[in-house]
């Protein structure tokens, strides 16, 4: 808790019933990250963390699939709470498995509970292995953003991205990625960066935009043994930090017209402004995951019975933004590692991704794993972005340490 907080928050991260609330103003859920299949999904890639883990809530469970009443009070409800701009973001495992009707009954209560004035907008991550022209034709129709997963060329995709027959997925993703381009879907690619393609960053570049992709996201991997060990296909600090100055390279000639997010979200930043991703914001608490029984949890990383929130069909979205434990892992972002607290970038990063602090050694305190990472492409990138920005706004860009937390 920083100095001056006005909000007593006890310790909630046990495993017993408690859902306690704070008293006093709270940081508003600013969108939603539904999983309608839980982490049921038609892939079996190596490197897949949501797969078999212990702490999964659902682990026993044959079938996750969301009731269609489930979703029409997940709808009515949260377009009440977020008027006037409500965000749907569908990711799992593989969203997909709802099928698409159970997408277009979505807009169908969209329309139903949207009031005048509301800006609805809706995005997906899938794998594209089940996309065909129904599907590319609702996410048209309805402007969606779709994420897709595919790590590089054929025979880098094909390392770890593989059914559960274990045959490789590019050739059917590769189909998808036609078939959006054709239906004039709007997408992007998200590539997960492991020591099959970390060393390759001018290979990965130059293969997507051969392909006319024109946003790109890159999610270095890290996953560990219960013994803090690294596990093969993992990538370190300097690694990744080689991977990104060398794509900043890359894509610098390009940057009016190609884009790559995490460069996005370090501009962002460099402007004064928030950045779309939650690795750069100052807490974690812009958004929360709801699994397919309606159960809220604070993050994707962390749906595990003791971060629970509450469930959408009992609590109502302002009951359940107040809940301690929200706060409490949002805070976690704010434990300051001495190394953050003298670091020049701490106003850009604030102490990075918890899931990347924790991971190792299952210590919130403890730096970012990509902590080296991101002091590499920030010290090649920060001064260029500078320039650019003062150049596009007319404003010295500012990096001034500044606070919106109120934890």
């Amino acid at each position: 808790m920083t100095a001056g907080n006005p909000f007593r928050i006890v310790d909630n991260t046990d495993t017993g019933p408690s859902m306690a609330t704070i008293s006093g103003p709270a940081p508003r859920i600013s969108s939603l990250l539904i999983k309608p299949a839980s982490a049921v999904c038609n892939l079996d890639c190596q490197y897949c963390f949501y797969l078999d883990r212990d702490a999964d809530p659902y682990k026993d469970l044959s079938s996750r699939l969301m009731p269609i009443e489930t979703l029409e009070r997940l709808v009515d409800t949260f377009l009440f709470y977020s008027y006037p701009q409500s965000t749907f973001a569908f990711q799992g495992g593989e969203p997909t498995l709802a099928g698409v009707k159970f997408y277009k009954k979505l807009v169908e209560f969209q329309k139903r509970y949207g009031r005048d004035g509301q800006s609805v907008s809706n995005a997906l991550q899938t794998n594209g292995v089940l996309i065909d022209k129904e599907w590319c034709d609702l996410f048209r129709e309805y402007s969606w953003l779709i994420g897709l997963s595919i790590d590089g060329p054929e025979e880098i995709n094909d390392l770890h991205r593989f059914n559960k027959a274990g045959h490789g997925t590019w050739k059917r993703v590769m189909q998808s990625l036609e078939l959006m381009q054709k239906e004039k879907v709007d997408f992007n690619v998200l590539c997960v960066l492991s020591q099959a393609n970390v060393h390759k960053p001018k290979e990965i570049y130059k293969f997507f935009k051969g392909l006319g992709v024109g946003y790109m996201q890159f999610i270095p991997l890290s996953e560990f043994y219960p013994d803090g060990t690294p596990m093969p296909f993992t990538v370190n600090a300097e690694e990744y930090g080689r991977f990104l100055c060398e794509i900043f390279d890359l894509w610098w000639p390009d940057r009016r017209s190609v884009r790559v997010r995490f460069l996005d979200n370090l501009a962002e930043a460099v402007a004064g402004q928030k950045p779309g991703s939650c690795t750069m914001h100052e807490t974690c608490d812009s958004y929360v995951v709801v699994e397919y029984n309606g159960d809220v949890y604070p993050c994707d990383f962390f749906v595990e019975k003791h971060w629970k929130l509450g469930n959408l069909e009992m609590d109502s979205w302002q009951e359940i933004a107040r809940r301690a434990r929200r706060y409490n892992f949002a805070a976690k972002k704010t434990i300051a590692h001495p190394e953050c607290q003298v670091c020049e970038y701490q106003s850009i990063c604030h102490g990075g991704c918890p899931k990347s602090r924790h991971g190792q050694h299952r210590d919130f305190a403890d730096l970012d794993w990509f902590c080296g990472a991101y002091k590499m492409i920030f010290a090649k990138a920060v001064g260029p972005l500078k320039k650019e920005v003062e150049k596009i706004t007319g404003k010295s860009a500012d990096l001034t340490p500044f606070h919106i937390s109120p934890y």
